[in-house]
């Protein structure tokens, strides 16, 4: 029997409601599969400032590197807006993203068929819609240095640095080329080499690497192009390798396409223990009232199985379930369009365990 330990941080908002799902589904998995699964549960974000006084204690670094993979819920809330910024709630996902050295954020937009209706764009458009956004995640504009708020004279001035490292380009462009192996072959990769010369250097590098993946094709989109072209033509990209900063606005926008942010998982990779989260936020403002679209939490543990553990048939099982509820009509307030069956967070976390233990 194989045995994995999950660093599980439930974090804030709707993160311990849909993190309780993802883990019922897992429990669901660990008795079809005969794989034991452990958990170990840590504080992060606004509970652990709560608790604790930091975002990220050492007590929960413990927890993740002594562990195989990390599934975390969510982190902030307006009750933590006016603290310092370097110890806010998500001050602790930079962190942690470091501690794991997940340089490659992996955010699939997949459409069920059976959501095309809650899609905002015509059904031709969106239909058959399946991209791979590889985002780099520990470098960027995020992490440049110098920044912060200084005095120039008689006046304030912010300072971001976007600073890319050739090794740093290197091994984003070689995650985005692997993946792309195992689907259709084409990487678009997105730049604003005509502006900035930081991804000058980027497109360069890419360039480089793809000369051992010549099998797979490459094409270059400036950023602002590409945030058109997933709108009007989204079904012309298969994997898109951007920066961190391109990377989360371009996903949330592809995520807009398949009708949700409750629908999209991803996982951040690179070092020994993976990371898995749903792509969206807290949303302190449904917290609490069992609303929330848990399918985003239990596609990111099922992606745990392909990305840490090795075992792809599972995370084809979870996806298979979740069609299965859908097509079965049942819809979280999110999804939910009229002649379809409105459940609960907690309803629709039993129905996916329960359809994985009938297949």
């Amino acid at each position: 029997m194989k045995e994995f330990t999950i660093a599980v941080l439930p974090g804030d908002g709707i993160g311990p409601e849909i993190v309780k799902q993802a883990v019922k589904v897992l429990d669901a998995v660990s008795e079809k599969f005969n794989v034991k699964l452990n958990y170990k549960y840590g504080l992060i974000g606004g509970a652990a400032i709560d608790e604790t006084g930091v975002p990220f204690p050492d007590e929960t670094k413990e927890i993740i590197l002594s562990s195989d993979a990390v599934l975390l819920g969510a982190v902030g809330g307006p009750k933590w807006d006016n603290l310092p910024f370097e110890i806010r709630p998500e001050r602790a996902l930079l962190g942690m993203r470091k501690l794991l050295n997940a340089f490659a954020n992996l955010r699939p937009a997949k459409l069920y068929d059976e959501l095309i209706d809650a899609s905002t764009l015509k059904p031709e458009v969106v239909k058959g819609v399946d991209i791979m956004v590889v985002r780099e995640l520990t470098s960027g504009i995020y992490f440049g240095i110098p920044k912060g708020i200084f005095v120039d004279g008689d006046e304030r001035v912010g300072i971001n640095t976007l600073r890319y490292y050739e090794h740093e380009v290197e091994r984003i462009a070689r995650v985005a080329f692997e993946v792309a192996r195992k689907r259709k072959k084409k990487v678009t990769s997105v730049d604003k080499a005509n502006v900035l010369e930081a991804t000058v250097l980027w497109r360069e590098v890419v360039e480089k690497v793809h000369k051992e993946y010549e099998d797979v094709e490459l094409n270059h989109m400036y950023v602002d192009n590409a945030a058109m072209q997933i709108i009007r033509w989204p079904k012309q990209f298969d994997v898109i390798v951007t920066t961190n900063m391109f990377g989360d606005i371009l996903s949330d926008a592809c995520a807009m396409l398949t009708g949700s942010l409750g629908m999209l998982p991803s996982a951040s990779i690179g070092g020994k223990i993976g990371l898995y989260e749903p792509i969206h936020g807290s949303a302190p403002d449904i917290a609490g009232q069992n609303i929330a679209n848990p399918i985003a939490t239990i596609n990111s543990a099922a992606m745990m199985f392909t990305y840490s553990f090795n075992m792809p048939e599972v995370e084809e099982a979870i996806d298979r379930a979740v069609r299965n509820v859908l097509a079965k009509g049942y819809r979280t307030k999110d999804i939910y369009s009229e002649g379809c069956k409105l459940v609960s967070t907690e309803e629709m976390g039993d129905l996916i365990a329960e359809e994985i233990k009938s297949m």
